[in-house]
């Protein structure tokens, strides 16, 4: 399955229309105050070496208030003039090298701002815009000096007229619109299909280089542009290491591994995580702790609906894990202290344009239709715990995206097998896994 790169009539980028980009900036000036200017800039070129670059990833915020995906640009937007962009100027080596940069006509004919200029000419125009507003924003995170530097910026900021923007911006992301839905069904569709041939295949590559090259082969085969983040492919104890990246040991018979994936889709993306044993079978220490993982992510998902919060959620998988652990044996007294050592992790987060997206949102807000969430309940026993050796060294998380509706959630990536018996019938049923990857591919 490949994803169109084409966009469709009246979009900037796949997938979103025009129209939905000029609603966005005007739903920005409406929570702004009055007489306020907002500045939002590109994100930098990130280098590897002195003359290689990192793929360049935009920064969300610019990418979702103007569609335009290329480096070297900042975006002005105010009451009084509209969108504002200040564009890099192409030259023609620079095409030759980095082929054809948008510059000032196609911010007005293809991004729809009511102003445009060349980046060299914000240093002259920038600084009347401000001295004319009441008050500034920008994302204090990726502010540029392209800005900062300037001086009427800096006085600006030091008779406190500067405030951060992420406030603003990710309540209107926090919220997706059918068309972002849209792409992140497609994305975690993607996720799902991707992680699931990896599943299949994991007793045929048991290590966990070959699993991460695989799971991302398959997603970009599927039209993903690029991961979410890197792979998470730990192996035995390093599936308890909740963020493990080095993904380079071999995976022992009878080990879990634990895979963390997420893909990007037109700037949209998945996170979803499942655990098994490649062997085919859980052992009976296994299957214990990994029902109690699964039962606290169904009771979790449950309580996914408009209203609820995810620390409402978070607190009440504490409950049922605090209460499982201790009827296993692994936590006994000071349960709850000892449980965040095994767990100090959220039960979710917010996800969209970022993988942990609108982090300005509380975890105590209530949850509306349309926010898109992660459940991922999970325990990292490490192999130094002090506590039952049997579950030594052990890590299990299962998590899925939930999008929250008018009348419960749904979950996105549902298709992604979780129950144990599903999971031992696909590992050791070959011929269905070779029907499965003829028919998803």
């Amino acid at each position: 399955m490949f994803t169109s790169q084409l966009m469709k009539e009246g979009e900037i980028t796949p997938g979103i229309a025009t129209k939905e980009y000029i609603s966005r900036r005007k739903r920005l000036l409406e929570l702004l105050p009055e007489n306020s200017l907002a500045i939002i800039a590109a994100a930098p070129v990130k280098m590897m070496t002195d003359v290689v670059p990192y793929t360049f990833q935009q920064d969300a915020d610019y990418l979702y208030l103007t569609g335009c995906q290329q480096p070297g640009g900042v975006a002005v937007l105010s009451h009084e003039c509209g969108l504002c962009m200040f564009m890099p100027e192409p030259k023609p080596h620079d095409a030759v090298w980095q082929g054809q940069i948008a510059g000032v006509d196609a911010a007005l004919e293809m991004f729809k701002a009511e102003e445009a200029y060349p980046v060299s000419k914000l240093d002259k125009i920038l600084p009347n815009m401000i001295k004319r507003s009441s008050k500034l924003f920008h994302n204090k995170l990726t502010a540029t000096p392209t800005y900062t530097d300037l001086e009427t910026f800096q006085n600006a900021a030091h008779v406190g007229k500067v405030s951060d923007l992420s406030i603003f911006t990710h309540e209107l992301r926090w919220v997706k619109s059918p068309s972002e839905l849209k792409l992140m069904k497609e994305s975690a569709a993607i996720a799902c299909q991707a992680l699931l041939q990896t599943m299949l295949h994991s007793k045929t590559y048991p290590h966990e280089g070959m699993l991460s090259a695989k799971v991302e082969y398959e997603c970009r085969m599927r039209g993903a542009q690029r991961m979410a983040f890197n792979p998470v492919v730990g192996g035995g104890p390093n599936a308890s290491v909740i963020h493990y990246s080095r993904n380079d040991q071999k995976i022992k018979d009878g080990d879990l591994v634990l895979m963390d994936v997420g893909c990007e889709l037109h700037g949209y993306c998945s996170d979803l995580t499942r655990t098994w044993p490649p062997c085919g079978s859980f052992s009976s220490i296994q299957e214990e702790l990994y029902d109690l993982i699964l039962q606290t992510n169904k009771e979790c998902i449950r309580l996914c609906r408009p209203g609820a919060s995810i620390r409402q959620i978070h607190n009440y998988s504490v409950e049922l894990l605090c209460k499982g652990l201790k009827e296993i044996g692994i936590l006994k007294r000071d349960a709850f202290r000892l449980y965040h050592q095994l767990n100090p992790t959220s039960i979710g987060h917010y996800l969209g344009m970022d993988v942990h997206d609108s982090s300005m949102i509380s975890y105590d807000c209530p949850l509306k239709p349309g926010v898109v969430i992660t459940i991922e309940p999970g325990i990292y026993v490490p192999s130094s715990f002090d506590g039952s050796e049997r579950y030594q060294g052990t890590g299990i998380r299962i998590e899925d995206e939930v999008l929250i509706t008018e009348t419960g959630c749904e979950v996105l990536t549902g298709s992604m097998p979780k129950e144990i018996k599903h999971i031992e019938s696909l590992l050791n049923d070959y011929s269905y896994t070779k029907g499965m990857e003829a028919a998803t591919v």
